[in-house]
């Protein structure tokens, strides 16, 4: 069955590279409607359909675009909470050109979306199979999605830094491990990175308090690290977000080496660009059972933890 929200939810922000205050409102929407964005501080507003094709190449985050010059960037983290609480059909408000950063994760939407609660819809859920293997490279760094029969991400990564260095992990993503696992994992960066993106006017937003930053062996961020692996984590927390951009759950083996987000949309362009690589599914109840979302909606949250209802 197809899901959205029981009642609208808010989130109040900075914008990570404007600096701007920003808000968002993500609102129930009937079954069919898909994820949706919508620019209300336009007139008229614009609505940019989270999908795929609507991705403007971009290395610092997803940026999305109707192809016409309005663009919405950032939306990584909101689509990652929503794919790990398995909701398909909503509108996203936003009053300006980014989405909020929040404290840098994907854990405040997702207590956002579990408040507002989950409200199964009497429609079909479909999924999109991967049938064979697909893969983009580009120098060392590559991205790959194979054939599964629920959503697995398997992520490397490896930086000069050695409060960062080699991390890897590897996650079945069914029943709710996104919130165990992947959605309290901040964004990070080298403080020589930091320095650079403001002299060029970004990340303007960006504090100690909403992203991990680094310089060496050292941990800058007050409090130091949510997880000995959270730069990987948080990777594959992206890597989920921008898997969701296929428009339907995947079913699939997702693996990362030194990818980032650019380089998962060039993978989902070839997916889709080649159609004896994928199929449509009709969502059985087993399967279901399989998809992230499944079961979150009896999780309780509180300010730390997750818990089972």
């Amino acid at each position: 069955m197809q899901a959205t929200l029981k009642q609208k939810v808010t989130f109040t922000g900075t914008g990570l590279h404007s600096g701007a205050a920003a808000r968002m409102v993500v609102h129930p929407a009937p079954a069919g409607h898909g994820i949706v964005f919508r620019r209300v501080d336009l007139t008229p507003a614009v609505d940019i359909p989270a999908l795929w094709h609507n991705v403007r190449q971009s290395p610092l985050c997803t940026l999305m675009d109707d192809g016409r010059g309005t663009t919405l960037s950032t939306v990584e983290h909101i689509m990652a909470a929503l794919v790990g609480t398995g909701i398909q059909n909503v509108l996203v408000t936003v009053d300006g050109p980014e989405v909020p950063i929040l404290d840098g994760s994907a854990a405040p939407f997702a207590r956002g979306i579990l408040r507002a609660g989950i409200q199964l819809q009497a429609a079909e859920l479909r999924a999109i199979r991967v049938l064979r293997p697909v893969e983009v490279r580009e120098g060392e760094a590559f991205a790959r999605l194979e054939p599964a029969d629920h959503l697995e991400i398997d992520f490397q990564i490896d930086f000069a830094d050695a409060a960062i260095g080699h991390q890897e992990k590897k996650l079945d993503m069914a029943n709710g491990a996104f919130l165990r696992e992947l959605a309290d994992s901040r964004t990070f960066c080298r403080q020589a990175d930091v320095d650079a993106m403001r002299k060029n006017g970004l990340a303007l937003g960006g504090t100690y308090m909403n992203a991990v930053v680094v310089d060496g062996a050292k941990v800058l961020s007050p409090g130091g690290l949510r997880h000995a692996d959270e730069a990987v984590r948080h990777k594959m927390l992206d890597a989920m977000g921008d898997l969701g951009l296929a428009g339907a759950p995947l079913l699939a083996r997702y693996t990362g080496h030194r990818a980032g987000h650019a380089m998962t949309n060039k993978l989902l362009r070839a997916l889709f660009a080649d159609p004896t690589a994928w199929e449509w599914v009709a969502c059985s109840p087993a399967l279901e059972n399989r998809l992230p979302g499944a079961g979150v909606a009896n999780y309780i949250v509180d300010a730390q933890d997750w818990a089972v209802a």
